[in-house]
């Protein structure tokens, strides 16, 4: 026991010396995370004992991880964008899979480790795109939706694949019943229609009773967490533990503690997700690679550019916009953990040989390390080559912006979440123009009439129809350092007599000292903020209690709005 104790320490303090490596030459973390298991695989680091606590913790840090994704998503805002992830999700399956056994027939191999192949070339990797998406806070965005959605599609796909070669695997010599099909239908069904009935008909009636004891409420939702993810993974229904973690997030979604459980797991997840990333790299260790470099770089650069091109097609022929299209796209340049467990599947039932096996694993290293580059700096790789991308988007695109602003000197609102909510009640309709990338709130704002423009205030596009030179003031309540440093820096190109005050949020004190270097005129930081709302509230040292009284109706009735 003590044995294990030292290793997995010492895996986790070499995890971190190269993470801070990796943040001081502005490298992304989850690089370092793979180098840190590809190096304790290289040296044998890790006894038996050792790698199956690490394999366990990493179980952990899966559930978690898509148990959030669940908890932040909904059934509404899924169904605002179910249309785009059925047809992106089973054209990039089906394009990628045909395309890819041509490729992989023309390198020589056999027709059936040609179908292996190329279906493993198929799927992407949920988690390592949720970790990313999340670090760049995306997830609520339009493309992040879509990615989410269209990737847990592909792990239902991959499932059934696998539940199906299982079949095979337990009655070689006979074909697969229809009724195989059939129940693996029916689980999927009964399974999201459950969920479902639970979210709206149960479980907000029992976590409001346990929601007073925080403590309960804690270990309530992880016992949840991983009692569905135990119930879908067992053998009774048969589909993976992202597949059970995502439901058992999803069901809770509709509770009113669904940002008190979101805040005290995140860390958690933190802490677990990086052990997956190790475990990950620990497995990605292969032999035999001179023989297959040259087979090895053309389906690694068919999964790098192939399937984002795939994927911009569809999402240009479904009429979203290049920008949209394109930061969905990257997500896809990587193959999945499913890819590694299909062919190792496959080579168990002996239906392919160790090399084919080996030359996914090769595509799966060089895809996930160069995807993560591709979408931690996809702003940056956007902006070198939109002008190419215009060719793969409609005229009459999905993302309409019709706005009407009456007022010459308006207010440009950028985020209209839970901050942008509160503001928008004390003003006016008319003289302000949000900018929003969620659809559901989109939804909600132009029913209440205020004027909206649906898109991401870093395009370029988006920055020149807002008119910023005609605005007044432009307020962004994001907490994205890089978008809000890209927003100062296009008003210092606005001439002085034009220019309109700017306001951005900050998360951190170095944030806002940042912002103050670039020119913000204030900087909405809540420590800072929160302390001068207090003192407002004492008189000569004195608690106003008549205008807490007021503040206090107010923010209950904003509350109960909200």
């Amino acid at each position: 026991m003590a044995h294990t104790f030292v290793d997995v320490s010492l895996v986790i303090v070499l995890a971190a010396a190269l993470g801070l490596l990796a943040h001081a030459l502005r490298q992304p973390t989850i690089v370092a995370y793979l180098a840190t298991g590809i190096i304790v695989s290289l040296f044998g680091v890790l006894n038996l004992n050792s790698k199956s606590v690490l394999d366990v913790m990493a179980t952990f840090g899966i559930t978690f991880l898509l148990f959030l994704v669940g908890l932040e998503m909904k059934f509404s805002e899924l169904k605002s964008v179910g249309k785009a992830i059925v047809l992106t999700g089973f054209g990039q399956i089906f394009f990628t899979a045909l395309i890819g056994y041509g490729i992989v027939r023309l390198l020589g191999f056999s027709l059936v480790e040609s179908l292996y192949i190329s279906v493993a070339l198929t799927f992407s990797s949920t988690i390592i795109i949720v970790k990313l998406l999340s670090e760049k806070r995306d997830m609520q965005s339009l493309y992040g939706r879509i990615v989410i959605g269209f990737l847990l599609l592909q792990d239902v796909v991959a499932m059934i694949i696998l539940i199906v070669l299982s079949a095979i695997q337990q009655s070689p010599e006979g074909p697969i019943s229809f009724m195989v099909i059939v129940i693996i239908a029916a689980k999927i069904i009964l399974l999201f229609g459950g969920t479902l009935w639970l979210s709206r008909k149960v479980i907000p009636t029992y976590i409001q009773r346990i929601a007073r004891n925080q403590e309960l409420l804690f270990i309530a939702s992880i016992a949840w967490a991983f009692g569905v993810a135990l119930f879908v993974s067992s053998p009774l229904i048969g589909f993976s533990i992202e597949i059970g973690g995502f439901l058992a997030g999803l069901a809770l979604a509709q509770s009113a503690e669904q940002f008190q459980i979101n805040a005290r797991i995140r860390p958690l997840r933190d802490f677990f997700i990086v052990i997956f990333f190790i475990v990950l790299g620990s497995s990605l260790v292969i032999s035999n690679l001179h023989a297959l470099i040259v087979p090895a770089i053309i389906l690694s650069l068919f999964v790098i550019i192939g399937n984002p091109i795939i994927v911009i097609i569809i999402m240009g022929l479904l009429g979203y916009r290049r920008r949209t299209s394109f930061f969905a796209s990257v997500t896809v340049a990587q193959i999945s953990e499913f890819s590694f467990i299909l062919m190792a599947t496959g080579l168990a039932i002996g239906h392919i040989t160790g090399s084919a096996v080996a030359l996914v694993t090769i595509v799966g290293v060089v895809t996930i390390m160069i995807s993560t580059y591709l979408v931690t700096r996809s702003e940056a790789l956007y902006n070198l080559i939109q002008p190419f991308l215009k060719i793969f988007e409609k005229k009459n695109h999905i993302e309409k912006n019709e706005h009407r602003v009456k007022t010459n000197k308006h207010i440009v609102l950028v985020g209209a979440h839970r901050l942008g909510q509160y503001l928008l009640k004390n003003l006016n309709p008319d003289s302000v123009l949000v900018v929003e990338f969620d659809p559901v709130v989109i939804r909600q704002l132009k029913e209440k009439g205020y004027n909206v423009i649906f898109g991401d205030i870093s395009d370029p596009e988006i920055l020149e129809m807002i008119q910023l030179d005609n605005a007044s003031v432009i307020l962004s309540t994001i907490p994205n350092l890089e978008e809000n440093l890209g927003i100062l820096r296009f008003v210092k190109s606005i001439s002085p007599k034009k220019r309109p005050s700017v306001i951005v949020n900050a998360q951190h004190e170095w944030e806002a000292k940042e912002y103050y270097k670039e020119k913000a005129d204030y900087v909405l930081y809540p420590h800072f903020v929160g302390a001068q709302h207090l003192i407002q509230l004492f008189k000569k040292g004195t608690w106003d209690k008549q205008a807490a009284e007021k503040l206090r109706k107010q923010d209950k009735i904003i509350l109960e709005s909200v």
